[in-house]
């Protein structure tokens, strides 16, 4: 049996992934028990045994490896407009519980001979990358962030690659687009509002948007993350030719078009409940982000996303408001 521990597993990214390990196994394999952790889960929780806790807290990450899971897939995190405005917070839990887990993983390692290496894969974002921008970002683009989320981030990266490199662990770091459409209510992310204005209005809600709909983003649904995650823990790291990390797929556009596109599913009403409301505090942080990519190393490797924003919005209606 093949045993799975999902570190945030009771965030909207871990509950799908949980769903779809219930469901259809990792990867074909059904022979599995799947561990979720997180400071809380919804009453309606996928299966798996539940562990509440705090990342934060010293001795976690090394308890929760303690019976030698054979896939980790680390979650947890604080969100990106959280992390920039309570810095001490970001670092505590977007960095400091990786050091943590990978000394954990060094130490059982070492104890085992070196035969104990687990398959680690890691939820980066594309935020470790920083501004002046190509019109696309490729797979030899410098990782420079500009904001502490994306600063830490990029440090867990480069922990893991550094713990694969030493055969700790068998990592992979995938650089997730901003996830849209988020089901449920909205979070601290700075980036919320990608999913706001077009989820409140399918639900007859108004919505705010706080940038201009000239603002050009990077997407990927909730459908795909899962994707990703349960590609990455199959994939062959030997082709990654020692680079961890991995620019997920996605599908570039501006608000515009995302307006456009909720228009076409749901028609002029749905629109009208998009009210403007500039908020310069978002629209600082995520100006310094990037804006398109050309992911040609994860599309080789057999990563797939959307290929345009209507799809995105299919897969919303389709997930969560029953077609």
């Amino acid at each position: 049996m093949k045993d799975i521990l999902i570190i945030g597993g009771g965030g909207m990214v871990g509950q799908k992934l949980a769903h779809h390990l219930g469901n259809h196994g990792l990867n074909g394999d059904r022979d599995i028990a799947v561990t979720l952790f997180d400071m809380g889960f919804p009453s309606d929780s996928a299966p798996g045994k539940q562990v509440t806790g705090n990342v934060t807290q010293a001795g976690t990450m090394t308890r929760l490896v303690a019976g030698k899971p054979d896939v980790i897939f680390h979650l947890a995190s604080v969100v990106s407009g959280e992390a920039e405005q309570d810095y001490a917070k970001g670092w505590a839990v977007n960095m400091t519980p990786m050091w943590e887990l990978l000394e954990a993983q060094r130490a059982l390692h070492e104890a085992s001979g070196g035969d104990y290496v687990p398959r680690l894969v890691f939820t980066s974002s594309i935020a470790v990358f920083g501004g002046p921008y190509p019109d696309k970002i490729d797979d030899e683009f410098l990782s420079a962030p500009q904001t502490s989320y994306g600063a830490q981030k990029a440090t867990c990266e480069l922990m893991l690659h550094d713990a694969s490199r030493k055969g700790f662990v068998d990592g992979v770091s995938i650089r997730l687009p901003t996830i849209c459409v988020r089901p449920g209510k909205p979070n601290a992310a700075a980036s919320g509002f990608f999913s706001g204005i077009i989820r409140e209005p399918l639900n007859g809600q108004e919505a705010v948007l706080p940038v201009d709909d000239t603002v050009r983003h990077w997407h990927a649904s909730p459908r795909s993350a899962v994707g990703f995650l349960t590609h990455a823990a199959g994939l062959d790291t030997a082709l990654l030719g020692g680079r961890r990390g991995l620019n997920m797929p996605g599908f570039s556009c501006t608000v515009a078009e995302q307006i456009e596109a909720l228009r076409r599913a749901a028609g002029n009403d749905a629109v009208a409940l998009i009210k403007r409301q500039p908020d310069p505090a978002i629209i600082r942080i995520v100006s310094l982000w990037p804006r398109d990519f050309t992911p040609t190393r994860a599309l080789a490797l057999g990563f797939a996303a959307e290929k345009d924003f209507d799809e995105i919005v299919r897969v919303y209606i389709e997930d969560e408001l029953g077609g």
